[in-house]
């Protein structure tokens, strides 16, 4: 989610009281002060209701040193959205499994017509690269507002692209390659965002009030990145992982009550990077693994003690991708800037972990700036420099690229019924066949219109969720006669 950083009929009475409570809302929110550029402290947000049901919801204060500022809106709004459940699921970056692989079973069209697929809605966005995540047939979006200044965690129907609610809070982030970055995370009860400026916002998924907030800038001493943050939040049970960096590399926090179960340490004091959280199991071990500025390491999940961490692994302008799971024990590692790519294999050793190169690749062979690849049935697929796609064997091998006529740039990508969805950066839409064969593209579409189409795609129950700078779609990438609902 980073983008490139170099180069690039009402009543005369009931109408007063609704004019009246909608000036004191508006005077309300104007008068909410701005974070500063280093966060003292994390204001509460501000909660717009699902359109046509009033109510009036109140902000609970931060729990922070500083005043706290407690927000009250009344809205009385008169148009309904369309919202019906809809089967399909993709609640966070990379899907459900965190490998950019859908699991459903819905057939999906392996050709289109000259129209290409079937837009279903667009929503207009502010500026970046921000995601979705999809449950219960709402997606959401950590989008910035830029009049309002404020991040704003908003959420849609997935049936036609309604917003059924939004909450903001105010900070102020000045554009820089966009505002917005990152993928928030939902589970059944509760959706969480990590906003550019690091504030952590956990509210509940179908009202969208808060539940929660954490200043990680405040608590943890995490340094925003100079790109804004990239990580996306993991929900695993009953908590959701981050990696703030500072005085502890990663936490674990209750998604109920925002209760921190456990802290990492850090003795390195190695910072956020825009890289995100990887959960595996080594030798019956589940472990968090996260790049940090100082290299990588392996968190145990239960206690967040490290189980073992590298130095082989640091870039110094920009660490972006994801950490790979290529199976038994292998983490596949790449980025951009010339850093090529490097294999790690973690074995264990009784009570031990041990970590050990299998192997590096130059630039030249492979390396992604930005999208993280994907390990699929015994094979790496990704973007690597030059913008073609390429697939890798786990010996580091190049198995085939796309060649010339085929460039994504920073565009994103996933598999899903065994084909491989690509969208290069200024909104062509491949479809191809997700083999290591060879590449065989069997069609494409311009779905997009907008420039620096890079946030990171979601597929659920055959809807295709793509966005470009300032512009969110939804297609129906089904086959004929099948459905996702």
């Amino acid at each position: 989610m980073l983008p490139r950083l170099i180069g690039t009929g009402i009543p005369a009475g009931a109408a007063a009281i609704g004019v009246a409570l909608c000036a004191l809302w508006v005077y309300g929110y104007l008068a909410t002060p701005l974070l500063p550029e280093r966060d003292p402290g994390f204001s509460p947000p501000v909660v717009a209701p699902a359109p046509s049901v009033p109510q009036t919801v109140t902000a609970p204060a931060a729990s922070t040193s500083t005043p706290a500022v407690t927000a009250t809106t009344t809205s009385l709004l008169t148009t309904t959205p369309v919202f019906s459940p809809v089967a399909g699921l993709w609640p966070g970056f990379r899907g459900v499994h965190r490998d950019n692989v859908s699991t459903e079973d819905v057939p999906l069209a392996r050709t289109w017509d000259a129209s290409g697929p079937r837009r279903l809605w667009s929503v207009q966005l502010g500026e970046g690269y921000a995601g979705p995540a999809v449950r219960d047939g709402r997606v959401y979006v950590l989008d910035y507002d830029a009049q309002a200044q404020a991040d704003t965690l908003r959420c849609f129907s997935l049936v036609d692209g309604s917003e059924l609610w939004r909450n903001a809070y105010p900070v102020e982030v000045r554009r820089n390659h966009g505002m917005s970055r990152t993928v928030p995370a939902v589970d059944r009860g509760y959706v969480v965002s990590l906003g550019p400026k690091c504030h952590v916002l956990c509210a509940d998924a179908r009202t969208g009030r808060t539940v929660w907030q954490i200043d990680l800038v405040r608590t943890y001493g995490t340094v925003v990145p100079e790109w804004y943050a990239g990580q996306c939040p993991l929900i695993d049970g009953d908590r959701v992982i981050l990696a703030p960096g500072g005085s502890a590399l990663l936490i674990a926090v209750e998604l109920a009550t925002g209760r921190v179960l456990w802290k990492s340490p850090n003795p390195g004091r190695w910072q956020m990077t825009h890289s995100s959280i990887l959960p595996v199991v080594v030798g019956g071990q589940k472990m968090y693994v996260y790049c940090g500025s100082g290299g990588v390491a392996g968190v145990a999940a239960e206690d967040g003690r490290i189980l073992w961490q590298t130095t082989e692994w640091k870039i110094d302008t920009a660490t972006v991708p994801t950490p790979v799971d290529a199976g038994e024990g292998r983490i596949f590692l790449t980025g951009g800037y010339n850093a090529g790519s490097l294999m790690l294999q973690v074995r264990r050793e009784g009570k031990e972990f041990r970590v050990e190169t299998l192997f590096r690749l130059p630039a030249s062979v492979f390396g992604s700036e930005q999208q993280t690849p994907i390990f699929y049935r015994g094979y790496l697929y990704g973007i690597t420099t030059g913008g073609q796609m390429v697939c890798l064997d786990l010996q580091g091998r190049r198995v085939w690229s796309s060649g010339p006529a085929h460039r994504f740039g920073l565009g994103p990508f996933l598999i899903a019924d065994g084909l491989l969805f690509a969208l290069n950066d200024r909104g062509l839409l491949t479809v191809a066949e997700a083999t290591p064969a060879g590449f065989r593209p069997l069609a494409r579409a311009q779905v997009l219109e907008g420039h620096e189409c890079w946030g990171p795609l979601a597929l659920a129950g055959g809807r295709l969720l793509a966005r470009d700078y300032t512009h969110l779609i939804c297609l129906d990438v089904t086959r004929p006669g099948a459905s996702g609902r």
